[in-house]
């Protein structure tokens, strides 16, 4: 209930200053590229067969909520092919008239799909893809960014080892190219913020089965093994990002030491248990929806979607361009329950958010953390700042 009247009471507020309110139909669209992949480590960590496409159904009721009382309809379809279909599905979304697209999908195939939608005239919203080139040198005029991307999160615990004094790092990566790119990033992290890495080590993806009767047997005698000797540090740190190690080093280390990264403490954009800042309501009404709780994808889906609601809600149009323009503009904000409201750098089309650290049962802390200053905002602190970025697309 305190839901809906907080709704219906912005909507008159925008009624009451416009004077007028010109009825929208809004027709977007959620296509989700399935990759073949390996069982995760943890069945915690199991797909849901309607991943992201639950954050969708949440943001229609909400925009539907705003949007029944100024005329405004609000329509998502939601496709999930394999990546040999995706061109086809992009052509059938194009086809039915929508060009406000929230994809989710790798790097290669979201930049091929997001230059034959701008070719439409379309908007694009990235709810997944974290790799850092596409804020920066692979950025796109018509790609908004949802995700946080990998320059953010290990930003984010970056700030907090620091701000524990855990300055000295062992970094364990995995031997992937998602995974040395992660750990790139954590050096970049590292540096920026102070820290050193004392040590590094690569655990070599070999293939095989993540989850055997006998693996945690095995874990428990190797791991140490392959941690051990090395310089005296505070903190692990996991690059991780195929999901093959990273869960395993806690209790399993040489040194007994917190594990931050991929494994242990995590950074993500929200999970089910987070209930500060009135999240608690989020959460049930996910829940009651849905009968599951909610993964980080679903919270981006329904963030990306609840930016366009809250453009066309204030800007009164359905048009991508425009709804990119206000987006962009200062005048863009929105809730999300994460303390403060989230905005949009214009230089390259990212949207600042907090980044929540979470241990798999609560959330430990929330980045930036205080006393990490910026001139313009301290969100601005994690990821790549104006200076950073070689994005000209949005000048």
């Amino acid at each position: 209930m305190a839901r809906l009247l907080t709704l219906l009471l912005a909507a008159l507020m925008i009624f009451s200053a416009s004077g007028r309110a010109m009825a929208v139909e809004v027709r977007a669209a959620v296509l989700r590229i399935d990759y073949p992949r390996l069982l995760p480590v943890s069945r915690y960590d199991l797909r849901a067969p309607d991943l992201g496409f639950a954050g969708a159904m949440l943001a229609d009721e909400d925009n539907n909520t705003t949007g029944s009382f100024l005329g405004n309809t609000y329509d998502t379809t939601t496709v999930a092919v394999p990546p040999e279909e995706a061109d086809a599905a992009l052509e059938e979304i194009l086809a039915d008239g929508r060009r406000l697209i929230v994809v989710m999908a790798e790097r290669e195939d979201l930049l091929r799909l997001t230059r034959r939608a701008g070719e439409e005239g379309a908007l694009v919203l990235n709810a997944t893809a974290p790799d850092t080139v596409l804020r920066s040198g692979a950025c796109r005029s018509n790609l908004l960014h949802i995700a946080p991307s990998d320059q953010m999160t290990t930003d984010a615990v970056a700030q907090f080892a620091i701000w524990k004094k855990w300055d000295r790092w062992f970094l364990i990566s995995g031997s992937n190219p998602a995974d040395l790119s992660l750990a790139e990033s954590y050096r970049r992290s590292a540096n920026k913020f102070g820290a050193r890495i004392v040590d590094e080590r690569t655990i070599e993806d070999t293939g095989g089965a993540r989850r055997t009767d006998t693996g945690h047997a095995m874990v428990q005698r190797q791991l140490p093994l392959d941690t051990q000797g090395a310089s005296r540090h505070d903190v692990v740190i996991a690059a991780d990002a195929t999901d093959y190690f990273a869960r395993y080093l806690s209790y399993n280390l040489w040194d007994p030491r917190p594990v931050m990264g991929s494994g242990g403490l995590r950074p993500v954009t929200f999970h089910g248990a987070h209930e500060a800042w009135g999240a608690t309501q989020y959460q049930t009404r996910f829940e009651e929806l849905t009968r599951r709780y909610v993964q980080p994808a679903d919270y981006n889906v329904w963030l990306a979607l609840r930016v366009i609601g809250e453009a066309v809600t204030r800007a009164s149009t359905a048009d991508p361009m425009e709804i990119k323009a206000y987006a962009l503009s200062d005048k863009f904000e929105l809730a999300a329950f994460k303390g403060q409201k989230v905005t949009f750098r214009d230089w390259n089309g990212q949207l600042r958010q907090p980044i929540l650290l979470y241990d798999g049962m609560i959330t430990v802390s929330v980045s930036p953390q205080d006393g990490f200053l910026h001139q313009v905002s301290s969100l601005d602190t994690l990821g790549l700042d104006r200076p950073e970025s070689q994005c000209t697309a949005f000048n």
